[in-house]
């Protein structure tokens, strides 16, 4: 089994800016993709960065703002996030593809989520 367990979320305000983390743990040798997604309230949980050893993605409306990054000696992945707006409140999900052994696929696992509340 893998564990995500993310942290870093809080209360902010506009303008201000935070860094999420998500560590991997448990029967892990590789971790592939890492992404974090945002739910905010009454909304649909929406993917918001990934990396990968392909590079990296963002959704549009949040380029130049949001910067994702990964330490993979750390199976962590982190989501630093400037310049934030009353919008951005929600609660924000790890998720990764890991592969447990050589041969295993990948299987998918999700964190718990962080809360982050931007003020206005």
């Amino acid at each position: 089994q893998v564990q995500l367990v993310e942290s870093g979320g809080g209360l902010v305000q506009a303008g201000g800016s935070l860094t999420l983390s998500c560590a991997a743990s448990g029967s892990i040798f590789r971790v592939n993709i890492m992404a974090w997604h945002r739910q905010a309230p009454g909304k649909q949980r929406e993917l918001v960065a990934t990396t990968s050893g392909g590079g990296t993605t963002y959704a549009d409306s949040l380029k130049g703002r949001f910067t994702i990054s990964r330490d993979n000696a750390k199976n962590t992945v982190y989501l630093q996030m400037n310049s934030l707006k009353p919008e951005d409140t929600a609660v924000y999900y790890c998720n990764a593809v890991v592969q447990s052994t050589l041969s295993s696929i990948g299987r998918e696992y999700w964190g718990q989520g962080t809360q982050v509340t931007v003020s206005s």
